[in-house]
Formats: structure tokens, sequence, C-alpha cells
């Protein structure tokens, strides 16, 4: 056989078995949710909703649903809305304030997160301000702020900024020329920051337990919670809401435009 189809064929086989591991456990807690009993058996039985029927009409799995809807739009609109004004100093005037601080926001990311969910632990029982939903949300933005000031970075290293001075030249102020050149261009990496930010605010457990404890109980707490007191099958459709979710927002972002630029790649991958 030709060594070249063989690369290709044996590269191709690599990647199927990648993507069947990683599609494993989707596929298997996506098929338990449709048990109709309460056991953990993949393939079900038979398909049922019950466990469908008993998460949303259960008004403490809608309770956590409304609460980490409510954290995750907020940190998502919060960290989008302080990283943005940063992105654009540090590309239009290069000051070391703004290069410091898109530094400082970027730090916050990389520490582990059980010492995050130390740090804002602390720092809201210092202020007094516990136990609230407000901090969760607050929390979730400074730890994800490295995010939006990423993507939005790589927004605006794609505008030319000859088309500013163009505009200036024109007679247009400054917030013309936001309006005009860098707003239409930077609408595809925000919605992307925000989306992203939303997806991991609504997967974090770590630190929304620590800050807020019991007192705002998010999906992933409560999942957290039932587990300690055994298997329920309504957690399986709680995991399912969250792949939904993921695949709706992240499928949306490719439909607006090329995602793999829009998540930061510059320049196309080789074949």
């Amino acid at each position: 056989m030709n060594p070249a189809l063989m690369a290709t064929w044996a590269r191709r086989g690599f990647m199927g078995l990648v993507g069947a591991f990683i599609a494993a456990p989707l596929v298997v807690v996506a098929g338990v949710s449709f048990n109709p009993t309460r056991r953990m058996s993949f393939p079900p039985t038979s398909l049922s909703l019950v466990w469908y029927r008993d998460f949303f009409g259960d008004p403490d799995w809608m309770a956590s649903l409304r609460a980490t809807l409510t954290i995750s739009a907020s940190a998502a609109l919060l960290s989008v809305a302080v990283a943005l004004p940063i992105a654009y100093a540090v590309w239009r005037y290069h000051s070391r304030l703004s290069k410091a601080m898109a530094g400082m926001g970027a730090s916050l990311f990389l520490l582990p997160g059980v010492v995050l969910a130390v740090m804002f632990s602390a720092l809201w029982g210092v202020t007094g301000h516990v136990g609230r939903i407000e901090n969760v949300a607050f929390s979730h933005a400074a730890v994800f702020l490295g995010i939006p000031l990423s993507l939005l970075a790589v927004g605006f290293d794609s505008i030319d900024l000859g088309l500013m001075e163009a505009a200036r030249t024109m007679g247009a102020g400054e917030a013309d020329a936001f309006r005009l050149v860098v707003r239409p261009a930077m609408t595809p990496y925000i919605v992307c920051a925000i989306a992203y930010v939303f997806v991991l605010s609504m997967n974090e457990y770590l630190i929304a337990y620590m800050v807020a404890g019991f007192s705002v109980q998010t999906l992933p707490i409560r999942i957290f919670t039932n587990m300690r007191t055994g298997y329920e099958p309504t957690m399986c459709v709680a995991a399912v809401l969250f792949m939904v979710v993921g695949f709706c927002v992240f499928g949306s972002l490719a439909l607006i435009g090329d995602l793999p630029r829009l998540m930061g790649r510059l320049r196309p991958l080789r074949d």
C-alpha cells in the first residue's frame, strides 16, 4: 500500500479514536438520562422523559438553573465590559497602564482554582458582603477576564490602524471612528468573548461554592451536593442541559463567522 495513503488512514484512525474517547461520556450520560428507572444503566432499557419532567418540575432545580443563568450572564457582560476599554487602550495608545491592567487581568486565569476560591472567599469575608449571588458574578468576571482580553486583542490586531487615521483625517472624532471602524469589526469577537465567559461561568463550581456556599445553589453545586447523598437521574438531565447549552452557544458562533479565527487562530492550519 502507498505509504502516503497508509499515513492518511493512520491519521484518520487516530483522530477517530480520540473523537470517540471524547464523545463517549457525552453519549453515555445522555443515554442514562432517558432511562425509565433510577438505575445508571447504558444503553437505556427503554426511552422515557420521566427524569426531564422531574427536573423541570422541581422548584429547587429550577431555582438553581435561574441562579446559574443569572450569574453566567452577569459575569460575561461585566467581564467583557471591563476588558473592552483595556484592550482598546492597549491597541490604540500602547499605554503602560493599560498593558499592566491587561497583564493583571490575565494573570488571575493562570492561578489554580482552589487558590482563586480562597482569595475571593477571603475578600468577600473581609468586606462582610457574603453569601450573595452578585459575589459569584463579580468573582467569575474577574477570574475569566483574561479570556475576553485575549479574544478582543486578536480582534483589534485584525484592524488596520490606517483606517482609524483615515477616519480622523476625514474629520471623524474618536467616538465616531470607534463607531464606524472598530465596532463593526469587533462585534464578532465581543459576542465570542461573551459566549465563552458565559459557558465557563455556568460550569464553574469551586469558586461559586467557596464564595457563596449553600446560600446560592448553582447547578454545579446542586449536582455535587446530590452526589454526596447518592445517584439521582436528574443529575444526568442537568449534565445534558450543560452540553446542549455549550453546543448551541458555540454552534451559533460558528454560524456568525470563522470560529477558529474568533477563538484566536490568526493563520489557517496546514493540510
